[in-house]
């Protein structure tokens, strides 16, 4: 046995450059993959520290046991009585088993069991210094991350997203030796890469972060420099009575790019802001990793905040250059504006025709007329102009093929929204030219106009049932033509609208907007199931259980609002007293059907003259009752009333089952009573398959 003593783990890899959208990501990734391997090896330890800079993946693992725990091994070999002749020499197999042990047969234990005695093996392991595993665990976990194309430098075998330059490895205030990804382990690490090259000898393990911080000029901790750059943003922006627009995205991204934030607040030429502000909102942000500055209304100002990796002596000069770089930019940005604004939106039209959308499905301009005849369709349940409607797709995808998107790919739908007011198009289809993007992604706002919701869910049936019909199909984490986030988005909107449409023959519509035999015939269906099964998704953000959702979608109904008044009514239903007993009897009559075909000639056809036991009366009065009940609450889709009067029949039909002999020997009986069940069930799937709710 070994004394239980603790220490702090440092494990940190400096590297090259690392890729800015993926730091945060690697960095949980590795603390989670090392996580899992201190579990596997059984090392205790109490809290884990991250550490993220654009040269660096580090771990601070506090009070980790120096020394892994001894650990027993039970082999189990053959049973007793094989294991021994009835002269109690032992067989082959307990001489095998013992041999694989490395001991002589007497050496081997036994194991009694309910199911007889075995022979066994213990073996007890003695721990290892966690110095010792610590290089290996590291490379395990740093196998594990995400990254999707490792690299080789120089004439080393090793991979990894960047080439590394040196590893640091210590417990508590030693280095601990070893060898990670081709590089010797060391009891240093090292600061800025301006400001202080050097290495850093470190004292101990828990010096790390404030040795970088006071020695190094780096801010090892990914969150702190991040609020450090929020504060510094906030504080430049406030000094002049305005605001920093803060992308919780791009701020990550920043806060990768830099080990030393400095904010400095830049400007540009005020005859810029004459252009659309997202237009320079983009340029600054996407291009520059700028953050744009705005009044306390929104307007966008002549400032940015730029932030450097350094502490110049000149900040003036740093700021100089940030604020000559955007200007080019804005420049180009200026220019496309112009150049675009020749002409009106509906000239682009006819460049859509060279564009092509997909090699099978055709060009943008065949995808637009789809899209235009679907809409078409669709307009008077929206309460629009099918003409207007039509004319929105003929305009939809014009921006494409402007410059300014050509250039800023980031802004189709809002530059097509500018274009189509200077072209003095209607209101309605100005909107709907920015509007046809909506929902982009989970919380996203939907479009508030008929006609921009007619271009959103027209576009995306075209897409689903065209993708789809050509056998390219998401698979596994593969989803190029963003499949996924399109039938959400038609489920909400949809849904949340909401829209009285039936989805089957919306996609029905769409099939047949292709060329005869472009499309696979099952296509629909696929697509129908494909957007069904979304809904688990859906609805399971929202707290609803998978078999609510089920139960729903066994009824057929394939009118998304529709559905959704039922899994609340469902919902609802599963919280009353009888529901569990409801669903256990609806379980058991529909295993009872399922193995009886005659069940089947369906509610209303029960013969009262075959009714002859008490219980089996009161259940064909009530469910005759119901059913006359029910039928203005279906009239009204009013599930929660229809579930609500069900309810009642709880006690009939444990009455029914608990006195009732359903397989009677006599076939026009045992007939009618299965009819009888037939109907109960009937009542229910009004609404739902609630047979499919799970106890609770």
């Amino acid at each position: 046995m070994t004394l239980d003593t603790f220490a702090d783990l440092l494990i940190e890899i400096g590297t090259e450059e690392l890729p800015p959208k993926a730091l945060l990501t690697l960095s949980k990734a590795f603390a989670e993959g090392f996580l899992r391997q201190l579990r596997e090896h059984g090392i205790a330890h109490a809290t884990i520290e991250r550490f993220a800079t654009p040269r660096r993946l580090a771990l601070l693992v506090r009070e980790t046991r120096t020394h892994q725990p001894d650990q027993t091994t039970i082999r189990r070999g053959p049973a007793v009585q094989a294991a021994f002749k009835a002269d109690g020499l032992p067989t082959p197999a307990a001489l095998g088993f013992a041999r694989s042990c490395g001991v002589e047969v007497d050496a081997l234990g036994r194991e009694e069991t309910d199911k007889g005695a075995w022979l066994t093996f213990r073996n007890l392991q003695p721990g290892l210094e966690t110095a010792h595993l610590v290089p290996a665990m590291t490379e395990a976990a740093l196998a594990e991350l995400p990254i999707p194309k490792r690299m080789r430098w120089g004439d080393r075998e090793e991979e990894f997203v960047r080439p590394v330059q040196w590893v640091c490895l210590m417990l508590g205030a030693n280095p601990i030796p070893g060898v990670v990804l081709g590089v010797e382990a060391g009891g240093f690490t090292r600061g800025h890469r301006f400001h202080h090259p050097d290495r850093i000898s470190l004292g101990s393990a828990a010096d790390y972060p404030e040795s970088l911080r006071a020695t190094g000029s780096v801010e090892a901790s990914f969150e702190r420099r991040r609020d450090l750059i929020l504060e510094q943003a906030n504080a430049l922006a406030a000094a002049q009575g305005l605001k920093a627009r803060i992308d919780p995205g791009l701020l990550d991204e920043v806060t990768a790019l830099v080990e030393w934030p400095q904010a400095l607040l830049c400007r540009f030429d005020s005859s810029y802001l004459e252009m659309p502000p997202e237009v320079l909102i983009e340029t600054m942000q996407n291009h520059q990793k700028y953050f744009p500055v705005e009044d306390a209304h929104g307007v966008l100002q002549a400032l940015f905040i730029a932030v450097a990796n350094v502490v110049s002596r000149d900040p003036g000069q740093v700021r100089a250059g940030n604020e000559r770089v955007i200007r080019p930019r804005f420049s180009d940005a200026a220019f496309f504006w112009s150049k675009d604004l020749k002409q009106p939106l509906s000239a682009f039209a006819e460049r859509l025709e060279t564009v092509v959308f997909q090699d099978k499905l055709g060009t943008l301009a065949d995808k637009s007329r789809r899209v235009g005849r679907l809409g078409r369709d669709l307009a008077p349940l929206l309460g629009s102009d099918p003409r207007q409607i039509e004319r929105c797709a003929q305009l939809a995808k014009c921006d494409l093929v402007t410059s300014m998107v050509f250039e800023f790919p980031g802004l189709q739908g809002i530059m097509g929204r500018y274009y189509a007011e200077r072209s003095h198009e209607d209101p309605c289809i100005s909107a709907a030219m920015e509007e046809q993007y909506l929902p982009r992604f989970a919380g996203d706002a939907l479009p508030s106009s008929a006609c921009g919701m007619a271009l959103a869910i027209a576009d995306r049936i075209d897409t689903l049932v065209g993708i789809f019909g050509i056998g390219l199909r998401p698979t596994g984490t593969r989803d190029p033509y963003g499949l996924r986030r399109a039938s959400i988005a038609v489920l909400r909107l949809l849904i949340e609208t909401p829209l009285d449409l039936d989805l089957r023959d919306l996609l029905n519509n769409a099939f047949q907007g292709f060329t005869p035999g472009t499309l696979s015939d099952d296509v629909v269906e696929a697509v129908l199931a494909y957007m069904l099964e979304r809904l688990h998704g859906y609805y399971g953000e929202r707290g609803v259980e998978g078999d609510t959702i089920e139960a729903v979608i066994q009824s057929g109904v394939t009118n998304p609002w529709d559905l959704d008044r039922r899994i609340s009514a469902v919902a609802a239903f599963r919280m009353l007293p009888a529901a569990a007993a409801l669903a256990a009897a609806n379980k058991r009559i529909r295993n009872i059907l399922s193995k009886n075909e005659a069940a089947a000639d369906g509610i209303g056809t029960v013969d009262v003259t075959l009714l002859t036991d008490p219980a089996e009366i009161r259940l064909a009065a009530r469910v005759a009752e119901l059913s006359d009940l029910v039928v203005p609450y279906a009239e009204q889709r009013d599930y929660i009333g229809i579930l609500e009067a069900l309810a009642d029949l709880r006690d009939d039909v444990d009455a029914f089952f608990a006195d009732v002999m359903v397989m009677s020997e006599d076939r026009p009986i045992r007939q009618n009573r299965l009819r009888l069940l037939g109907s109960v069930a009937g009542l229910f799937m009004l609404v739902a398959d609630i047979a499919r709710l799970q106890s609770p």
